[in-house]
């Protein structure tokens, strides 16, 4: 068992730049397209990840510093380090029931499909270690593998519940047809869909209308999404205390990475399709006229700038909410960059209105600080259990993605009952 630990976290460790690729040729194959044009279909789906991933890391790069500019100038002192989901993914695959996740993961989707519970196939292999962490933390109360694999099952039904009821948004204003989100991060802030809603129902708010196109009618050349980015960067650059050019080159990161994001998802979309089309003829010849859904990293969703937008916005305004929200005593810091991740569905639902997306995220927010703060002394304890090296100066740490995940926080909650 432990060599076969060490494989699985060996594998896991090349990302998904080299785990999606080979899931989609092996996908192909098995859907009946010649190796050949499999192999195209991963490599260029490969090569978009490459890319995403290269922009996420000039947003997370230009993002982290700028934080903690702004939180050193705030003096914000909080005891609960957030440490970032890096962390709490390594956190959850040193957990003992890390080695029964993946092979479980698979079988439930394929069950799922073959009943019709679900129209998604999740191919985001690399982003199982959510339901890891969601195992990891009800075998840390309970001290029970069964029951830590019964929520990471409860926690993963729920996940492809969810991207089933969110994929045609994905393809409505995203323009990703086919495609589904079933990312453990992204799925804990589908509540706020309903906030949208109600938010868009409110007498003068409503008529707040901010979308990017909107937005860009009315400023011209300057309401284009590369001017959006290069202002809310040299925004954030002037709130973390930078010099001129420190501002200037921020606001010019942030702008690349308005333009080559759209760029990037084009590309995977490219490699996407062919795959999506053979599974949905080789599922129609089995099974009838179906609709069937490819799940995906919710990074897919990061090429519509307004999600880029309401991110870079949320970034302040987190700190800020951290800092006045009473019982809070949570930190942002590491997952502040995963933002964008967590509020696509929002943003989706708000067909791209920053000012409703804005609001209704940091309302989120506010519920995940609270739900990280409840859980950060079992956090601690996991992360003590495995000999995770403690950030200095923290007493406890915690995180926004998966210590403040609303589901996770609901089914941990409920095991704890009985433990």
């Amino acid at each position: 068992m432990e060599g076969f630990v060490d494989f699985l976290q060996g594998f896991l460790a090349l990302g998904a730049t080299v785990i999606l690729p080979v899931a989609i040729f092996f996908l192909g194959l098995f859907f009946g397209q010649k190796p050949g044009r499999a192999f195209r279909s991963g490599l260029t789906i490969g090569v978009a990840f490459v890319g995403i991933f290269l922009v996420i890391d000039l947003l997370v790069f230009n993002l982290g510093p700028a934080a903690q500019g702004m939180v050193e100038r705030l003096g914000v002192n909080l005891n609960v380090i957030d440490v970032g989901w890096p962390a709490s993914s390594s956190i959850a695959w040193a957990s003992v029931v890390a080695a029964f996740i993946i092979p479980l993961g698979l079988l439930v989707n394929v069950v799922m499909l073959v009943t019709k519970t679900t129209k998604t196939m999740n191919v985001d292999i690399w982003n199982f270690w959510h339901y890891t962490f969601m195992a990891a933390m009800v075998y840390a109360v309970s001290g029970s593998i069964i029951q830590g694999l019964i929520a990471a099952v409860l926690f993963q039904v729920v996940c492809l519940k969810v991207a089933d009821w969110t994929a045609p948004m994905m393809g409505e204003f995203y323009d990703l047809p086919g495609i589904s989100i079933a990312t453990g991060s992204t799925i804990s802030y589908a509540p706020g869909i309903f906030l949208v809603r109600l938010v868009q129902k409110v007498p003068g708010l409503k008529n707040w209308n901010a979308d990017p196109e909107t937005i860009q009618k009315r400023f011209g050349i300057f309401g284009e999404s590369i001017f959006i980015g290069l202002f809310l960067g040299a925004g954030i650059g002037v709130l973390a205390g930078y010099s001129v050019g420190e501002v200037i080159e921020i606001g010019m990161a942030m702008a690349a990475v308005m333009v080559l994001m759209p760029r990037m998802v084009k590309i995977l979309m490219e490699g996407l399709m062919p795959v999506s089309e053979s599974a949905r003829e080789w599922l129609n010849k089995r099974f009838g006229d179906r609709e069937i859904y490819i799940g995906l990293d919710a990074a897919v969703a990061l090429g519509h700038p307004a999600v880029i937008s309401t991110a870079l916005i949320l970034v302040p305004i987190t700190i800020v909410i951290a800092v006045i929200l009473p019982g809070n005593a949570v930190l942002p810091f590491g997952d502040l960059a995963t933002i964008p991740f967590i509020v696509a569905f929002i943003v989706g639902a708000a067909r791209g209105n920053i000012v409703h997306s804005v609001l209704v995220g940091a309302i989120m927010i506010a519920i995940s600080l609270y739900i990280a703060t409840d859980l950060a002394p079992m956090f601690t304890q996991m992360a003590v259990d495995i000999n995770f090296n403690m950030p200095e100066n923290s007493a406890m740490i915690s995180s926004i993605d998966q210590g403040g995940n609303i589901v996770h926080w609901v089914i941990y909650k409920l095991f704890s009952i009985f433990n």
